[in-house]
């Protein structure tokens, strides 16, 4: 600071802020509050009230704030800070990029949020950046862009497969919001299904992301609302899709059997025999049920419908949750030889993770699991304690609802004396969904 006096709005903000009884901290809260962001960290608590701070003294004017001050102290900006704010000191008032319109309150809310993210790291409020260009879209007639749409959920469907767990619920959740608003506008019927079709793959999507984070309501109501709009939507394959993968994914997470035998029957009969990867996984959630009952004929049953279908679906390389490849069938194989004792878990397991890319977390960390696993039921029980808590160590972000699943049959297959080894414990911390 310089010598100069202090500026008249600098005072003004350190007064209004005293008048309420707010310290810095609670000041930043309310701040972040007018922004739109409702939960900060403690870190960026702190990192704001430091700008307070410098604010009140007048070394920087608060050009991406200003909004968010008037708004937390019940203020027009012209009162707070002086009509024109003509009194900025020289040389600290960073240009902002926050259209400055009066007319425009909306859009400079939208602008500040964006900038209070960015700069505080947090995820970008749904719809902020929508909202920021809307004007563009308008002037230029921009329409719902569906293939676009239908890129992005493509590129989820192998990202999931890559990103630590729950890594992509933020930017699925505003994507399902985009959407939402598109689909509230007057549409052309077949745009519109298209709509319902990318909306379908998202929340199907969204829905892997919470169960494998451990928000196993969420998840069960995401998918709720992913069948919803693939039967609105009227695309069969996606219909049996959002049942299919929900069976699996029910099954790991320990859902009554009525409910998984439940979403496989209503797969199998809506695709009315028409081979799709949701089928295939269908089959596959059955031969999982089947397997844990110790029905070997069912699970082996299953396990050929799983092939029949796969000979029908195309064969490719990328990985992705969307479809069904070799390798998930492979996959699929080594939990049922698994539970079962077949002796060819151990080749069905090297077949499998050779399928996988190394960058395939979560698959290739399960399939680790399950080897530790067969070592247990071998009765090695410390090698394969170990092994699975060495996995789990190298690869912590890759944890899944398949994981906790595995771990905990791994644990219940200890003998009791084992239950209580350091290893047993940490394996069960490690798991525990969080």
């Amino acid at each position: 600071m310089t010598d100069q006096p202090r500026p008249p709005w600098a005072a003004r903000l350190e007064a209004e802020r005293r008048a309420r009884g707010w310290g810095p901290f609670k000041a930043a809260r309310r701040l972040y509050a007018a922004a739109g962001i409702d939960h900060p960290d403690l870190s960026q608590v702190k990192n704001l009230s430091r700008q307070i701070n410098r604010h009140e003294k007048g070394e920087v004017f608060p050009a991406d704030w200003g909004s968010a001050y008037a708004t937390a102290f019940g203020m027009e900006e012209k009162d707070l800070f002086g009509q024109g704010s003509t009194d900025h000191p020289v040389g600290t008032v960073d240009a902002s990029p926050i259209p400055d319109d009066g007319d425009d309150d909306v859009k400079r809310r939208a602008a500040l949020q964006l900038l209070a993210a960015l700069g505080a790291g947090t995820a970008v409020p749904p719809g902020t950046l929508e909202e920021i260009l809307s004007s563009i879209d308008r002037a230029t007639g921009q329409t719902a862009d569906l293939a676009e749409w239908e890129r992005a959920v493509h590129e989820y469907g192998q990202k999931i497969m890559v990103r630590p767990t729950g890594a992509l619920i933020g930017d699925l959740t505003a994507d399902i919001i985009a959407v939402g608003q598109l689909l509230e506008q007057v549409r052309a019927p077949q745009e519109q299904a298209g709509l319902l079709r990318v909306s379908a793959g998202l929340s199907g999507l969204l829905a892997i992301e919470l169960g494998d984070a451990g928000e196993e309501r969420s998840a069960r109501i995401t998918w709720a609302a992913a069948r919803r709009a693939a039967d609105a939507s009227g695309d069969r394959d996606l219909q049996v899709w959002t049942r299919g993968r929900a069976a699996q994914d029910a099954f790991w997470a320990r859902r009554p059997c009525q409910v998984v035998d439940a979403l496989t029957d209503e797969a199998i009969a809506i695709a009315g025999g028409v081979p799709s990867a949701g089928l295939a996984r269908a089959h596959v959630a059955r031969a999982y049920v089947a397997a844990d009952r110790g029905d070997k004929g069912q699970a082996r049953a299953s396990l050929d419908k799983v092939k029949d279908t796969l000979d029908y679906l195309p064969h490719r390389t990328e990985q992705t949750v969307l479809e069904f490849r070799e390798s998930q069938m492979r996959w699929a194989e080594s939990y049922v030889f698994s539970q079962l004792g077949d002796n060819q878990v151990d080749e069905t397991l090297a077949q499998a993770t050779a399928l996988y890319p190394r960058t395939a977390q979560g698959p290739i960390t399960n399939l680790n699991v399950m080897r530790a696993m067969a070592l247990v039921k071998a009765r090695e029980i410390n090698a394969g304690l170990q092994s699975a808590v060495a996995t789990l160590h190298n690869r912590p972000e890759a944890v899944t609802a398949g994981t906790r699943h595995l771990a905990g049959q791994m644990l219940s297959a200890l003998p009791d004396q084992a239950r209580a080894l350091p290893a047993a414990r940490e394996l069960r911390v490690l798991t525990s969904a969080t």
